[in-house]
């Protein structure tokens, strides 16, 4: 019985929860950014490219 008491007296393990928890909430807001942001960066990087393959370069020296 002392050992089953000092079992339910042990509160190391409640740390361990609120970093779970923490981190769980942590990596949700993360995938709720990308989500949100997914779209209007993969639309931006398709114009850059685009405008990017249309310009060229010219040299100082002619070459």
């Amino acid at each position: 019985m002392k050992l089953f008491n000092a079992f339910l007296n042990d509160e190391s393990g409640a740390v361990t929860v609120d970093w779970v928890v923490l981190t769980a909430a942590i990596v949700g807001l993360g995938i709720a950014v990308l989500t949100s942001v997914g779209g209007g960066t993969t639309s931006l990087a398709n114009k850059v490219s685009s405008h990017m393959a249309t310009q060229s370069v010219t040299t100082a020296y002619g070459g």
